[in-house]
């Protein structure tokens, strides 16, 4: 067998191995479910990634799948998760100083909304 065709043949068996997906158990299925739908997207931001098309949510599934395949708890993934995109992906945020914003943001947005309206209609009382 010649190095081009048993490269060609390694080449078949990994297309093969990495396009049949394990199945998962039932339980593994739901937790599987649970962190796709609760991580963002990094290239959409405003969708999970279990509704992304993106190539990144796609990787992000497969890790997520690959990481729950191997036995690893919800903390452990969270690690993962986190320790390579950030916190960011996740879509409830953990309460710290880097994520602070994230959390008091909109909070502060409705405050100033509610002071520019109730603002604008003293002035309107205050002018007729």
């Amino acid at each position: 067998m010649s190095v081009l065709s048993r490269r060609l043949c390694f080449g078949f068996l990994l297309f093969v191995h990495a396009t049949i997906a394990v199945a998962l158990s039932e339980p593994q299925e739901a937790r599987y479910q649970a962190w796709i739908n609760q991580l963002r997207c990094l290239v959409c931001q405003n969708q999970t990634i279990a509704d992304s098309n993106a190539p990144l949510a796609a990787d992000l599934r497969e890790q997520v799948r690959s990481q729950i395949e191997a036995g690893r708890s919800d903390d452990e993934i969270r690690s993962y998760v986190t320790a390579r995109y950030g916190d960011f992906v996740l879509y409830n945020p953990p309460l710290k100083s880097s994520t602070g914003m994230l959390w008091i943001a909109p909070f502060v947005l409705l405050v100033l909304a509610l002071g520019f309206v109730l603002r604008r209609l003293l002035r309107r009382s205050s002018s007729s």
